[in-house]
């Protein structure tokens, strides 16, 4: 195996100067007897291969034992016309196979060659073409689920990579097949066209050179010329149907012979009892022969009644293996462990939507989760963890619950031959149908049938799918709790990301500035607050150049904050105008004052009497605002703006607070109302 490089090379070359120096006739007994072994080999291990990349050196073969036979023609041609004898292997096919009659064996050849040419060759070649061109147009599709299955995280980036090159060797094996099923045939043409040369060419030269006589030398060239073209064909029809098999061959998980008996005689007991019965009928009714549809009847009824045990064994078989199984894996110590991890999201659902979640069912209800994980690193630049479907046997049948952490954050409940109908404030008129609430934003709704879907398009509802109100549900969910979802290991994904481009920046930053875990909580601030994280260079290179100054997360935030006012102000600004409710200057200096520092961060002591007028002030404020409606946005200086939005979570959760130095100094700002004490 060390040289077998060299002895392939040495093989090929070897077989070009068989065309041009003449082989002694022991050697060239040796060569055709491995011409015929070769093509055993080839053809076993076609039917052996479990798929076709594990036989791909196959169109190579092709090319170099058609070349080979061709070698040994032209050898063979060369004794037989120059000495009349061309060896003992050609002599006894000519004698012993075809029984020294030259018109059969012609027969046997012509035969074999038109087999070989018309039925296998043919059905081989169309097959390889159609397989290479269904291969590459299903090239695409292929590529996109590979894609799907790495972004939704069911396979590694190198599984991906090897998916794909599978993918790109079974385009580039199809397409080489296509055209090397082209060697079988214009070997089958070149047979017949040297076997007519050589009956031609030695009935002349027995004649003119020999002194044979007409009937001599036509018995004698006709039968060496036959013996050496069953020779060369003989192989080369085991090769034709090596490809045949190859290209033939659809997905399985076994070899040919295996997948033979078991999809013929494996699985079907009815059908070998009903043959067992029309072979007796024929034998019994007909005047066929008796005894060998009778005795065929026999064997086929055989194989039933054995089916039929066998597949009663093998259901026993399985179900005391799966209960061993179970029972053994109920037993290990290390799967008590598995029970200690938290999914990170789960999305719980009763049996009744199932379906949803199903693919063999039409469910598409992975596809859209695919689509929801593309759609927040978009949005926020996160990766979202793995979201884990499970039915729950004990929740209501349309009812479904959201999980963050193993916790219950929310659930809904659908009702299926149902559409979702909810007015975005400009619908006019009125529906019939059950009143709900939408589960996502809490908005009021109505639950309508497909009769009245058109009527509520037409007067300005919006009309969503039960799928889609869990996919919304869903994406609105994994927004809100971002912040938790980015976890230390999420962190250093992201930043070896980015590593691979801005390498100095990483290294400025990690960890002789800041550690993963100080950059995750900045991180976790930003998306609290929905403020995307997918500009990673500027969010380092602020902390890299403020971590210098202080640890404290919240003060990075804040800084990071400015450092992306581009994106903020763009975020909250329209037509280069903002309306926003500030804060009473007396206010922001008790705020500040109010600040208490400690060595693991800062915090807000305010007196609760007093917390209670700012939280009574924001409120009257909000609702003057929303009365007109504006989104309420309070306006701080930047040293207070984190202190007040958590003064503010008490009374509004989502409530939007930015700082002065976060809006683009080109934006007017507007002031709907202030905040006082």
């Amino acid at each position: 195996m060390k040289f077998g490089d060299i002895v392939v090379a040495i093989f090929i070359i070897a077989i070009i100067l068989m065309i041009i120096i003449p082989v002694p006739k022991g050697a060239l007994d040796i060569l055709l007897t491995l011409n015929i072994s070769f093509a055993l080999l080839i053809l076993l291990i076609a039917m052996y291969a479990e798929e076709v990349l594990q036989f791909s050196v196959f169109p190579s073969l092709l090319l170099i034992t058609t070349l080979y036979r061709l070698s040994l023609n032209i050898s063979t041609t060369r004794y037989i016309l120059t000495d009349g004898d061309a060896g003992s292997v050609i002599e006894t096919f000519g004698n012993f196979v075809i029984k020294g009659n030259p018109i059969v064996g012609f027969i046997i050849f012509l035969i074999i060659v038109i087999i070989q040419f018309i039925v296998i060759t043919k059905g081989a070649e169309r097959v390889a073409e159609v397989a290479a061109r269904f291969t590459l147009d299903a090239m695409p599709g292929k590529q996109m689920a590979i894609d799907a299955d790495l972004n939704s995280g069911l396979i590694t980036e190198e599984e991906a990579k090897k998916r794909r090159s599978e993918i790109q060797k079974e385009a580039d094996f199809y397409g080489a097949m296509d055209g090397a099923s082209k060697f079988v045939k214009g070997d089958a043409i070149a047979s017949i066209i040297i076997t007519i040369i050589n009956i031609c060419a030695g009935f002349v030269i027995g004649i003119l050179t020999k002194n044979l006589t007409f009937v001599e030398a036509l018995h004698k060239y006709t039968l060496l010329t036959v013996g050496d073209g069953l020779v060369s064909q003989i192989p080369a029809l085991i090769i034709s149907t090596a490809t045949g098999i190859v290209v033939t061959r659809a997905a399985s998980e076994s070899n040919l012979g295996q997948d033979v008996v078991k999809q013929l005689f494996n699985n079907h007991p009815k059908i070998m009892y009903i043959i067992g019965s029309v072979l007796s009928l024929l034998g019994i009714v007909t005047p066929l022969p008796f005894l060998p549809y009778i005795f065929l009847a026999g064997i086929f009824f055989y194989l039933g009644y054995n089916m039929q045990i066998n597949i009663k064994k093998s259901v026993e078989e399985e179900k005391e293996i799966a209960e061993e199984v179970e029972v053994e894996e109920v037993k290990k110590t290390e799967n008590v462990m598995s029970l200690l991890k938290v999914d990170d999201i789960e999305l719980e659902f009763g049996y009744a939507i199932i379906p949803l979640a199903d693919v063999n069912q039409g469910g598409d209800l992975l596809d859209r989760i695919v689509l929801i994980r593309r759609q927040i690193a978009l949005e926020l630049g996160m990766i979202v963890p793995m979201v884990r479907l499970r039915d729950n046997i004990q929740l209501n049948p349309n009812e479904y619950v959201i999980k963050i952490k193993g916790v219950e954050v929310a659930k809904g409940e659908l009702l299926f031959d149902h559409y979702l109908a909810m007015n975005p404030g400009t619908a006019q008129g009125e529906l019939t149908g059950i009143d709900t609430i939408e589960p996502a934003f809490g908005l009021p709704a109505k639950w309508i049938t497909e009769d009245e879907r058109e009527k509520a398009e037409i007067l300005g509802y919006t009309v969503v799918d039960p799928p889609s109100i869990i996919a919304t549900h869903l994406t609105e969910i994994i927004r809100r709790y971002a912040h938790e979802l980015l976890d230390r290991q999420a962190v250093k994904v992201l930043i070896d990301n980015i590593k691979e481009e801005y390498p100095a920046l990483v290294e400025e930053l990690i960890p002789n500035v800041l550690s993963i875990g100080d950059i995750q909580k900045v991180f976790a601030n930003l998306l609290k607050e929905q403020i995307s994280i997918r500009n990673m260079v500027s969010i380092l290179e602020a902390l890299a150049d403020y971590g210098v100054v202080t640890r404290d997360p919240d003060l990075l935030t804040e800084y990071v904050r400015q450092r992306l006012s581009r994106y903020i102000t763009k975020k909250y600004v329209q037509d280069n105008k903002i309306k926003v409710i500030t804060l009473d200057g007396e206010l922001e200096q008790l705020i500040m004052d109010s600040i208490n520092k400690s060595e693991t961060g800062s915090y807000l002591a305010l007196e609760p009497v007093k917390v209670q007028k700012i939280l009574q002030s924001l409120s009257k404020n909000i609702e003057k605002v929303t009365s007109i409606g504006e989104q309420p946005i309070i306006l701080t200086a930047p040293i207070v703006r984190i202190y007040f939005k958590r003064l503010t979570e008490q009374l509004v959760k989502d409530l939007v607070v930015l700082s002065y130095n976060e809006i683009e100094p080109t934006v007017e700002v507007q002031s709907l109302g202030m905040v006082t004490l």
